[in-house]
């Protein structure tokens, strides 16, 4: 039988460098990675209707105009002037969204978080 001059150790040094490299590789890869799920949105009631005369409602066109009472804003004057406008108003009060079909989601969400900013809380999106 041989004798060894030295007690064997364990080198993991190589193993730590591949985990190192292969973390690297998902963090970089991860949050490319995009995953889409097609779903399918339904029409909406059309059995009740909206008719609470208390409620406001901000309206968006396709030109992308925003439509609040009788005054018409552009994206970037809409948030400080519905503010201002809505300033003595009970934050309790519905806010209705209405949209056009044709514009993109994003500015549905803007129009949802500038009235969720300005102390709304409850806000409902109208269908046609």
């Amino acid at each position: 039988m041989y004798k060894w001059d030295e007690a064997p150790d364990l080198n993991i040094t190589p193993l730590i460098d591949v985990m190192l490299v292969l973390m690297a590789i998902f963090m970089i890869t991860i949050p490319v990675m995009h995953y889409e799920e097609k779903i399918t949105l339904p029409d909406g009631s059309k059995k009740t209707s909206v008719t609470d005369t208390k409620a406001l409602t901000v309206r968006i066109t396709k030109d992308l105009t925003i439509h609040y009472k009788d005054d018409k804003f552009t994206l970037d004057s809409f948030p400080d002037a519905f503010r201002l406008k809505t300033g003595d108003i009970d934050k309790k009060q519905v806010v209705f969204i209405n949209a056009d079909k044709e514009i993109s989601y994003e500015y549905v969400i803007f129009l949802l978080k500038v009235v969720k900013q300005s102390g709304f809380t409850k806000v409902s999106l109208l269908t046609q």
